[in-house]
């Protein structure tokens, strides 16, 4: 939080519900605005498909009577019994054969009727090898040779009762491109004597549609073999279109839609498909969304007013959330300058109502506090003026005892000087601890203290264990915690050497950086204690167990604070060292 401008800090909530407001809107903007758009891209395309599918019933129906027709001449061919015998009966002579051809000629013209409405051309070849074309073959340019070769021919003897309709490609004719209404002629006994086609160029083929199309509304025909047989788009007649295939695959299995939106040619576009039962082919209507339906909806439009009423939108909803947030935010810099004030300084109640009651409850929570800080300020120094006393009195009554016995015997003994000397150090002894009852002493009385309490200690055990002091003359008079060095020195002495039959003590104090450190350090018999442990573990507790080695280390951080406090690192075999840390004070 160090990093974020102060200005911004403070406003927080406001940027926040600002910006939650800002995406909300703008989200449920792009939803609206898209979905207007799509429905009403689907509408248009709905109506569309109603018209279109009316349309595309109109162009089957001109199929359907081009069929009709179609059907008629056929069967009229295949009914003719004159035409049956021209086409069966074996000539003599090639005079024979022009008869035969003449009389075919004119059999058809009878028929001709049938397809008046229709530019087409009627071919009809016998299996004597009489063959009649008319428009003398220039409409459909085949040869015989090429014809009974041709896979019409072969699909016709393949499928002899039915009437297909194919497609031929014709590189030598201007026309290219035809469908060719093609059957065989059988007799009753379905011994097929010849073959009947019916063609018509697809151009001509192209009218049945081509006043249904506009740019942008195309009709494709394809065939069983997925090849575009017809359609206003020219450069795709004869190609084959697996893409149509497949939808014609997918649009039959699903006859629910009328039609789908797919791609084409690489665009989306909207498809309609007809099956045509009698052509044995697929009808596509295909209308490229952009071309027919560009101009039908106004996208920009439709967008600017969308921005048009974020922006509207996002302007109250600044001004609305400024107003809102103002008062709140202005609360929150008062509370959090509070702590520089020492929490004396209250915050102004105003704004809303539930700015003003939180006003309201943290001014009533100074006054608690400020309550409350005065009772504990007076109840710790209530504790900690009892925990001295009662470390005062914590002098073991054996000491008191037994240095009074030894001077009893010392006075037995004659040795006035050291009597004297060993009842002055008791009663300075006695004046520190239980005398003074002052929190405090400098660390050249404790040290003091100390010293008559090893004196006395010397003289009832001798000298076989020696005590140094190192003590930094800066340091002498800092104050410290009255009685932390004397519990140390205690257990040191009655519990670090039952092993050793002699050893050291140096007590070292001296000032390292803003702390001062004061040591007690011993070669004794060590013990096993975890490193960098604080108080006495489970194994050393009863050796430990001297005058408020606890009550020390749980002074220390009462008045400094966690960071102070008494560390013990020892070793089996090498000695202890206790390790004070206090802060220096002036």
């Amino acid at each position: 939080m160090r990093f974020i401008p102060e200005r911004f800090r403070h406003n927080n909530l406001f940027i926040t519900m600002f910006l939650i407001t800002v995406i909300m809107i703008v989200t449920v903007s792009i939803i609206i605005t898209w979905t207007t758009i799509r429905m009403s891209e689907q509408f248009f395309f709905e109506k569309f498909s109603i018209t279109n599918a009316k349309v595309m019933d109109q162009v089957q129906d001109s199929f359907e009577q081009y069929h009709y027709s179609v059907v008629m001449a056929s069967n009229s061919v295949l009914q003719s019994v004159a035409i049956k015998e021209v086409l069966t009966k074996e000539e003599e002579s090639n005079v024979d054969r022009l008869g035969s051809i003449y009389t075919l000629s004119q059999l058809i013209k009878r028929i001709e009727p049938n397809l008046a409405s229709y530019e087409v051309g009627i071919m009809a070849t016998g299996k004597n090898g009489v063959t009649y074309a008319t428009n003398d073959r220039t409409y459909w340019p085949i040869t015989d040779a090429e014809l009974k070769k041709s896979i019409l021919t072969k699909n016709i003897f393949e499928n002899p009762k039915r009437l297909l309709y194919q497609y031929d490609h014709r590189t030598d004719s201007e026309a290219g491109n035809y469908i060719v209404a093609s059957r065989a002629l059988t007799d009753r006994s379905g011994a097929i004597y010849g073959s009947l086609y019916i063609t018509i160029r697809e151009s001509e083929f192209r009218k049945f549609y081509s006043s249904y199309t506009t740019p942008g509304n195309n009709v494709l025909l394809i065939n069983k073999e997925s090849t575009i047989v017809s359609s206003n788009l020219s450069k795709l007649i004869g190609k084959k279109s697996t893409e149509l295939r497949d939808l014609a695959v997918e649009m039959g299995k699903n006859q629910k839609d009328d039609h789908i939106i797919g791609k084409f040619m690489g665009k989306d576009q909207m498809i309609m498909m007809e099956y045509l039962p009698s052509f044995d082919m697929y009808m596509f209507n295909i209308i490229d969304k952009e071309t027919a339906f560009g101009d039908l909806i106004d996208k920009r439009k439709i967008l600017l007013i969308s921005m048009g009423v974020v922006i509207v939108a996002l302007f109250f909803v600044l001004f609305a959330s400024r107003r809102l947030t103002n008062s709140l935010s202005k609360l929150v810099k008062q509370i959090e300058s509070a702590s520089e004030h020492d929490f004396d300084e209250y915050v102004s109640v105003s704004g809303t109502y539930e700015t003003r009651q939180i006003g309201t409850a943290f001014n009533s929570m100074l006054d608690e506090l400020h309550e409350y800080v005065d009772q504990l300020v007076l109840s710790q120094k209530q504790r900690r003026n009892a925990e001295l006393a009662a470390l005062q009195q914590q002098i073991n009554p054996h000491f008191l005892y037994n240095t009074l016995a030894s001077i009893k015997f010392m006075v037995k003994q004659g040795s006035k000087e050291e009597t004297e000397s060993m009842i002055n150090a008791l009663i300075s002894l006695l004046q520190n601890t239980l005398g003074n009852v002052s929190e405090t002493i400098t660390v050249k009385q404790e040290v003091d203290n100390l010293r008559n309490y090893v004196l006395i200690n010397q003289k009832r055990y001798g000298e076989r264990i020696k005590v140094n002091y190192f003590i930094s003359p800066a340091c002498m008079d800092v104050p410290i915690p009255k009685l932390i060095l004397q519990p140390f020195m205690e257990n040191a002495f009655f519990h670090g050497f039952n092993h050793k039959l002699e050893g050291y003590i140096h007590v070292l104090v001296w000032q390292e950086g803003e702390d001062l450190i004061c040591e007690v350090v011993d070669n004794g018999d060590g013990m096993e204690v975890s490193e960098g442990s604080h108080l006495p573990g489970t194994k050393r507790k009863q050796a430990f167990s001297g005058i408020g080695v606890r009550n020390v280390h749980e002074r220390i951080q009462l008045i400094y604070g966690e960071p102070y406090g008494v560390n013990i690192s020892s070793e089996l075999g090498k000695g202890t060292k206790v390790r004070i840390s206090l802060p220096m004070q002036k």
